[in-house]
């Protein structure tokens, strides 16, 4: 596994490996990796020959700075996991030099931004399409992999895509969960083991209330 962290080094490996027709796929994380970050690397190296992950805690999708300050991070443990599932390539990006990245201009999100997630994080998911959009154009992959637990985000980046016509596909992938039915993040971590336990009660209601409507429709 090759450990980059300059823009131009990664650029370099990037068009020798599309010289060479290799296809590109792409993993954005901010670190502290878990199972669910190893079955999108797992599902790239499935469909692409080479796959990079991202390491980067991107500032401008925060809303307090506590929380960014806060956000777990093992960059040792992180590169341990890579190494062992068999990324090609991890890209942990200088802050001063993914900051110089061009933005993406006549980006619509409408009312994705304002629904959901976003009614209660103001700018946070402008700040998600800035990141990803200056990842994308650092690494150029063919195909880019997102997990489902965060919905409303693969709706955001599907946008911005489609609006700055980026030539890369976005494959969402299935949410991974713990044996309790919670769906792994990086953020359990800051869960005690109490609040792990009424946060699986979400996942086990909703499915507790599908499965009741299906039997409903049934009858």
């Amino acid at each position: 596994m090759k450990v980059v962290r300059r823009i131009s080094e990664l650029k370099q490996l990037i068009s020798a490996y599309k010289s060479e027709g290799k296809s590109i796929g792409f993993i954005p994380t901010m670190g502290a990796l878990h199972d669910g970050h190893v079955s999108l690397l797992n599902r790239s190296r499935s469909v692409c020959a080479i796959s990079v992950v991202s390491i980067y805690v991107n500032p401008s999708q925060f809303n307090q700075s506590s929380d960014f300050n806060s956000y777990p991070r093992n960059e040792q443990a992180d590169l341990y996991q890579l190494k062992l599932h068999k990324c090609d390539i991890a890209f942990l990006p200088i802050v001063e030099e993914i900051e110089k990245r061009p933005l993406p201009t006549d980006v619509e999100l409408g009312t994705l931004e304002n629904v959901m997630e976003g009614a209660k994080r103001p700018g946070h998911f402008k700040g998600v399409i800035e990141i990803v959009y200056r990842l994308f154009d650092c690494v150029c992959p063919d195909k880019a992999f997102f997990g489902e637990k965060d919905f409303q985000q693969i709706m955001v980046v599907r946008k911005m895509v489609a609006d700055t016509k980026l030539e890369v596909e976005i494959v969402d992938c299935d949410i991974k969960r713990e044996q309790s039915g919670l769906a792994m993040s990086s953020r359990n971590v800051r869960l005690s083991e109490g609040g792990k336990t009424k946060a699986a009660q979400i996942y086990k209601v909703l499915m507790t209330r599908n499965l009741n409507s299906k039997k409903s429709r049934r009858s």
